[in-house]
């Protein structure tokens, strides 16, 4: 902090953070394969392997801070080299970080991608002891500050949600490919304001998934991505069938899509606290995922300049 934003705070108080993104930092090892599902063998020759330092919350905090987004994150990570690639990739987006430490090292996954299509299978390594917690004197003064809190669905998050409801800030989360009937996702989902998960977990079933949060939940909006097949959006109060977003084309050559889901919810979130209405919102979440699958992991977070011409 420069000596002028301390002399402002100590007058103004702190800024708010547009976003406070808490939990789902870690690092994926990308391997490309011809195909998936991939043959039986003892041993299949890939291109390089590469490392991208990200998860879900951390490419959500990269990608809203490109977009030009105030953000704040704050999560656990291991006292190890995984870490320290985490914070050095988060310190290169620009993006406030600040984690607890976690006996259990940092998290972990290996995504197999197929190399014509860009799809990917990803094996996590959900590591965090049962009973981990963050400190509640040191959450809530972030949430205090927020503007919007989006949670990764880790464990411990959920313990962050009673003083979110009490303070009355919106918050969000992504339930990725929740089939509808997992418990761990269900607070998550009846709990948050604005849901996303992809459609490849309940398949047939997800209109009836998407109504069912409506339903009991307190969500206003829920998304259900599609990939390449777009996105679809339900509201309180509106339509009982979801409603088609079509996906947007992809400015250049498919490469993978790792982080594609993610940066659909930056761009929806760009949008709404802009004020803008929920299918502007998920145009702009397209535009954002399009982006992604042009490039490796999360190297390349889109920037406000190029999504900016989607709102017009």
């Amino acid at each position: 902090m420069t000596h002028q934003q301390a002399e402002h705070e100590a007058h103004t108080g702190p800024a708010p953070y547009d976003v406070l993104v808490v939990g789902g930092s870690g690092v994926d090892t990308v391997v490309r394969v011809d195909s998936l599902p991939v043959p039986l063998a003892d041993s299949v020759g890939v291109p390089p392997i590469r490392e991208w330092p990200g998860h879900t919350g951390g490419n959500v905090a990269l990608g809203c801070r490109a977009l030009g987004l105030g953000v704040k994150f704050i999560d656990f990570i291991g006292d190890d080299r995984i870490g320290e690639q985490v914070r050095e990739r988060l310190t290169k987006g620009d993006v406030d970080f600040e984690p607890l430490i976690s006996p259990a090292g940092t998290r972990r996954a290996v995504n197999l991608v197929d190399g014509s299509t860009g799809r990917r299978m990803s094996f996590y390594d959900a590591r965090d002891p049962g009973d981990l917690r963050m400190p509640r004197s040191f959450y809530l003064p972030h949430l205090r500050r927020a503007r919007h809190v989006h949670l990764s669905i880790m464990d411990f998050s959920r313990h962050l949600l009673d003083d979110i409801e009490e303070l009355g800030v919106s918050v969000s989360t992504d339930l990725h490919d929740w089939d509808g009937l997992t418990d761990h996702h269900r607070e998550f989902a009846l709990r948050c304001d604005l849901v996303f998960l992809s459609a490849a977990g309940a398949g047939e079933r997800i209109a009836d998934v998407m109504r069912k949060i409506l339903r009991e939940g307190r969500a206003g909006t829920v998304v259900a991505t599609a990939g390449a097949g777009g996105s679809y959006l339900m509201t309180r109060g509106g339509s009982r069938t979801p409603r088609p977003v079509p996906a947007t084309a992809v400015p250049g050559p498919v490469v993978d899509s790792n982080g594609a889901g993610d940066a659909y919810v930056c761009g929806f979130l760009y949008g709404r606290l802009a004020g803008l209405a929920p299918d502007e919102c998920a145009h702009l979440g397209a535009v954002a995922g399009a982006h992604a699958c042009t490039t490796e992991g999360n190297t390349d977070p889109i920037p406000l300049s190029s999504l900016l011409p989607a709102r017009t």
